[in-house]
């Protein structure tokens, strides 16, 4: 598992500018009568539900023939999205709002997950706080959701990234490279935090816990998937709940699902599991009407000051919450 959700990397923003230049029932619902949905996904806690999803046979008892494509690259389930590759995609907000300054037509139809605690800010022994970062070399992937962690706690502690020293690294190489102690502390997602805690004496001075509702997990599909089949992405979105409802009553049988996906054991990913949750239909709701647009109009600045991209992105269009309006509980 790597790559997740990165800001925008640069090979984005390339692929970016040359385009734009669970309620199970007798009788499945009848076929939205669409094209099959492509749909893709990638390394994340709370986006393996959709693995079930598939293998339980969700989708087709909602009436949707879905395509589902696993991305070990996160960055390539992003660049496959914003070029019409795929037609829906499990991803960030920040990732979101980031491909739409870029020029892409994205709207989010769903909330799969808040991270709450998978994403860390883990440091060597003796440095105890985000105030004993100051002049710390500091590894993180530039451009990801780690790196915009570090940047929120080191303004939580009254600090910016020029009172560290940041060295950007791929996830899995920094998470290697602060266990070789080559940086004083690293800023990554599960699975990788079990790998840089490994480091004697470390520990997380900062968490996603810390920050909650910053880093919120959608299923976005194209603005051009809701303009033609607005019952297939309705259809998707029935699917999401029905898969969390088919969980919570097998949850042996799906936990074994969702890890061999992950590609570790049952035991290790309930330990990731509790850093993520899965919000319900009513907090999908709640979430739109409120949390959601000001997280956007807040995360969008903080691109902008970061200068993680040039210009904030519209927000018209970017948050579509009448298909879990619609959705019966």
């Amino acid at each position: 598992m790597r790559l997740r959700r990165l800001i925008l990397p640069a090979a984005v923003l390339l692929v970016l500018s040359t385009a734009c230049a669970a309620r199970e029932t007798a009788t499945p619902p009848a076929s939205t009568g669409a094209s099959k949905i492509r749909l893709g996904f990638s390394a994340w806690p709370g986006w393996f539900p959709w693995q079930v999803a598939q293998e339980q046979g969700l989708f087709a008892k909602n009436g949707v023939e879905v395509e589902l494509k696993y991305f070990d690259s996160y960055t390539d389930s992003l660049n496959a999205l914003a070029t019409g590759n795929i037609d829906a995609n499990s991803q960030t907000l920040n990732d979101t709002l980031a491909s739409i300054a870029g020029g892409a037509k994205e709207t989010v139809v769903l909330v799969n997950d808040n991270s709450t605690g998978n994403d860390q800010i883990i440091a060597k022994e003796g440095v105890k706080s985000l105030a004993d970062l100051k002049g710390r070399t500091v590894a993180a992937e530039q451009g990801t959701v780690d790196h915009y962690l570090l940047l929120l706690a080191l303004r939580k502690a009254g600090l910016t990234e020029a009172d560290v020293k940041f060295q950007p690294l791929p996830t899995d190489a920094a998470a290697a490279a602060f266990v070789a102690g080559q940086v004083d502390a690293v800023g990554v997602f599960a699975p990788f935090t079990t790998t840089a805690l490994k480091r004697p004496g470390s520990t997380t001075i900062a968490s996603s816990a810390d920050f909650p509702g910053a880093i919120p997990d959608h299923l976005v599909v194209t603005r051009d998937l809701v303009d033609k089949d607005e019952k297939a992405v309705q259809a998707l979105v029935r699917t999401w709940f029905d898969t969390i409802s088919w969980i919570g009553q097998n949850r042996p049988k799906a936990l074994e699902i969702m890890a061999k996906r992950a590609g570790v054991g049952v035991t290790d990913y309930e330990t990731y599991d509790k850093g993520t949750t899965i919000f319900t239909l009513e907090q999908n709701r709640t979430a739109f009407a409120t949390d959601l647009p000001a997280s956007a109009k807040e995360i969008s600045g903080f691109l902008v000051a970061g200068k993680l991209v040039d210009t904030a992105p519209s927000l018209e269009g970017l948050l579509e919450p009448r298909f879990v309006q619609a959705v019966q509980p």
